[in-house]
């Protein structure tokens, strides 16, 4: 790619913008969701009897790291997109170089972490004992490749901002083959099992790393990356990591919370742990292809934010909103008439579809309730407001869960009386975050309207 040209969303119907958009990042997200479902499918089908539940009791822990990778991405594109729009090139420039060395920065910071608190993780978890040995070898490995997760996240960003989401698709789709094929011949070929899968992921996530550096430094003026440019300028340093770092959290804060639901799901018979790993996969999948919106609604808010558009911001929000509650609902229907073949992709015990059938039966009603919340954090991340946001999840999310964990679960031991608390805390947290987005919105149109004083 030899162009540095970025798509204007100052004009044109939103609807079909929005959509053209997000369909790359749909199609971004679920590959990437099917590619890491390789893993426990080929271990799942192909590994040995504990295989399935090593692999899966990780997936919360894989998305506290993760997702806070994502957080970061998600603040260098609101950032970039804001600057794109004001059109002002010195700070695009900065930026792009800028957070080139944070996410790599937080890669290795990340790697370090994960690797000296893995034990100690997978033990606050409740890892039955079968599981812990194959899930901390999994990790060990999985955990290396952090730094080339960040600076995909971070290259996905940065074409995000600009309006190009079909390059990230091409090359996630070249590692993700690699990675597919990779599983394959380490599992049934060399015998390695779930450190075979943890081999695979890196490596693919490296490759995919590779490819989107590369075409970012074939890109032209501002927009290229040039390794003796790169430096922390401390203004845009600080911009960047005020929006990135709270967004990070937000998804580790989910993550967090999620290791107490996932503690409760390991104190249930083996059976339901490996019925719920399997099931766990829909969430992802579903998530994912949400978010593809909420970049956009973020995305589109802060180009849109940094051109003064006033009349084109909140129809943004949304047109955003609308996409991800119908996807959420309609997806999640769908996993509800079709959930014992999804969950036959891996396993072949009917006893473990039939555990899994419990989750898919609450969870299948729930999505389309988490829109409103996470694309009124989109939005208020699109206007620069990302730390209110990060509480807002916090006593929502995470208090509330743990609570309804030790008070509603700890009654009741059941599959459905767990994830109940979906709903409510996505209703909850939703409700408080629009109130706050819609103050940020107040006050953002009265800083555009304001006279400008010369």
């Amino acid at each position: 790619m030899k162009t540095s040209s970025s798509e204007n969303f100052e004009k044109g119907s939103l609807w079909k913008q929005i959509l053209l958009f997000s369909l790359p990042l749909v199609a971004t997200n679920v590959l990437q969701i099917l590619f890491n479902m390789s893993d426990i499918a080929v271990v799942g089908k192909f590994g040995g009897p504990n295989s399935l539940g090593s692999v899966g009791s990780t997936t919360t822990l894989v998305t506290l790291f993760t997702g806070f990778l994502i957080g970061l991405g998600n603040g260098v594109n609101a950032l970039l997109a804001k600057f794109i729009g004001q059109k002002n090139q010195q700070s695009i420039h900065d930026t792009i170089h800028v957070s080139f060395v944070l996410s790599i920065i937080m890669g290795l910071i990340l790697t370090f972490i994960a690797e000296l608190t893995i034990p100690w993780f997978l033990s606050i978890l409740g890892t039955q004992e079968v599981f812990f040995e194959g899930a901390t070898n999994y990790l060990r490995i999985y955990m290396l490749g952090m730094p080339a997760l960040a600076i995909f996240n971070y290259g996905n960003a940065v074409f995000s901002a600009m309006g190009n989401t079909r390059r990230p698709l091409i090359f996630l789709l070249c590692s993700g083959i690699i990675n597919v094929a990779l599983n394959l011949f380490f599992v049934i070929v060399c015998k390695l099992d779930v450190m075979g899968v943890a081999l695979a992921s890196i490596i693919s996530q490296y490759i995919s790393a590779l490819l989107i550096v590369v075409s970012i430094m074939r890109f032209k003026g501002e927009y290229k990356l040039t390794f003796a440019h790169l430096k922390l300028n401390k203004s845009i340093g600080l911009q960047v990591l005020k929006l990135g770092i709270p967004a990070g959290f937000q998804n580790s804060i989910f993550a967090i919370a999620n290791l107490f639901i996932q503690s409760g799901v390991n104190s249930l018979p083996k059976i339901m742990v490996d019925g719920n790993s399997a099931a766990a996969n829909a969430d992802a999948l579903i998530y994912d292809v949400m978010a593809a919106f909420y970049i956009g609604c973020s995305t589109f808010m802060a180009q849109n934010y940094g051109a003064k558009n006033k009349n084109r911001m909140m129809k943004s929000y949304l047109v955003s909103l609308t996409y991800s509650f119908g996807i959420g609902a309609t997806m999640g229907l769908l996993l509800l008439a079709f959930g014992r073949q999804f969950l036959s992709l891996f396993t072949n015990s009917s006893e473990v579809i039939d555990a899994g059938m419990k989750r898919i039966m609450i969870m299948g009603f729930s999505y389309g309730f988490g829109a409103l919340m996470d694309n009124s954090i989109a939005g208020s991340r699109g206007l620069g407001k990302t730390i209110v946001p990060t509480i807002i999840v916090i006593m929502g999310s995470c208090v509330f869960r743990i609570i309804w964990i030790y008070t509603i679960f700890a009654h009741f031991k059941t599959i459905p009386s767990l994830y109940l608390l979906y709903i409510f805390s996505w209703t909850i947290t939703g409700i408080a975050e629009f109130v706050y987005f819609i103050s940020v919105y107040k006050k953002a149109i009265k800083e555009i309207e304001a006279p400008v004083n010369n």
